[in-house]
């Protein structure tokens, strides 16, 4: 695998084609483009067996942390189907591990951490170790940015030379919060909301601490090679309004705040999920440029809640592009058709299941990319 060295630092621009020949980024930036420009969350992962064969030689952690395989991981579905967007190979909690808080992926389970419920758990944090930690994954990002639009640079077999936009990513403050607090995942985050109310000192503490830490990640994936990034907030439905106002609305117009005061070219997606009828208030309060929508969501009801040219992302079934069949161009062809004429990436509501079939999220991208 041919890859440039992280003193090379990011490709030079003047090499680099222009924004406007990369379709995602387009929309991104206000612009209706037909047919929408296509990208799957959890496109790179289980349901393809070249992960499944990566998988085996090395546990997750390493995987994320090490440029050759994240850069072959990220690169295997641009490579089967011509995606308009690579989201960087990583996790959410590359972040807590980055501070110093242990961390492990269990079969099974999921992430395993050292819960932080006390300020005393707090004080062990330290932001300022994530430059230095996350430095394999800058790596990463200059090799996926080389490899993606220099036509022939890294002999990679990408399909789409200088076609395919590079997009960071990070969980944002409440999201990431849950699994350290919680000690791993859950299906309510009780100890998590309760700290929210009981202790709201303590719980604004980590947020803010969250807050500084994913701005300052974000920036340095895009000084690596980011073209656009993405904030995760995936538990953000648990959130009651004024609760959703304070630890999610109001994290992410600060992260999207100093991103924008660094870089402000760069277009920034947020996924407040199961945000319901608060998605479009976080919308017009925090400032993204995109508003990924999940499963739940319906899309002529969020176009008119969210601003005029605000570009909209998702949001099919992952069960939809499951079963296949019949159902998943009918599925395509219903989320095209509603947001014809504005600003849209099409997207899952949700991430790839790992027991998708590979063919049919080839046959998803044929449906969504028909010129009709």
């Amino acid at each position: 695998m041919t890859s440039e060295t992280g003193s090379a630092g990011a490709p030079n621009p003047d090499e680099l084609p222009k924004m406007s020949d990369k379709r995602l980024l387009r929309v991104l930036h206000g612009e209706a483009v037909w047919p929408p420009p296509v990208w799957l969350m959890r496109q790179a992962g289980r349901y393809l067996p070249e992960f499944r064969a990566l998988r085996a030689q090395a546990d997750f952690i390493t995987r994320c942390m090490t440029p050759d395989i994240a850069t072959e991981i990220t690169l295997q579905p641009i490579r089967r189907y011509g995606m308009d967007g690579a989201i960087l190979f990583s996790d959410i909690l590359i972040l807590p591990w980055a501070m110093g808080q242990s961390l492990e992926f269990v079969d099974g389970v999921g992430p395993v951490l050292e819960p932080v419920r006390r300020a005393a758990d707090l004080d062990r944090l330290r932001p300022e170790r994530v430059a230095e930690a996350t430095a394999p994954v800058m790596e990463t990002l200059r090799r996926l940015r080389r490899a993606l639009d220099v036509p022939g640079e890294a002999a990679l077999g990408v399909g789409q030379d200088g076609a395919t936009a590079l997009i960071g990513f990070a969980g944002a403050p409440f999201t990431v919060a849950c699994y350290m607090v919680e000690g791993g995942g859950s299906k309510e985050f009780a100890e998590t909301r309760r700290m929210a109310y009981a202790e709201p000192a303590l719980f604004d503490r980590l947020i803010d601490l969250l807050t500084e830490a994913t701005a300052a990640m974000l920036c340095a994936q895009i000084e690596a090679g980011a073209e656009a990034v993405m904030l995760f907030d995936s538990w953000a439905g648990l959130l009651p309004p004024a609760q959703f106002e304070r630890q999610v609305i109001e994290p992410g117009r600060r992260i999207a705040s100093e991103v924008r005061r660094r870089h402000p070219s760069v277009p920034i997606v947020g996924f407040p999920r199961l945000g319901g009828l608060l998605v479009g208030r976080y919308a017009s309060q925090t400032g993204i440029d995109a508003l990924a929508l999940d499963t739940s969501a319906d899309l002529a009801l969020a176009a008119g809640l969210v601003p005029p040219g605000l570009a909209l992302q998702g949001n099919l079934d992952p069960l939809c592009l499951l079963a296949g069949g019949d159902a998943l161009p009918a599925a395509a062809e219903t989320i095209r058709s509603t947001l014809r004429g504005r600003p849209h990436v099409f997207n899952l509501g949700h991430g790839v299941l790992p027991q998708t079939p590979p063919e049919h999220v080839g046959a998803l991208v044929e449906a969504v990319r028909r010129p009709w």
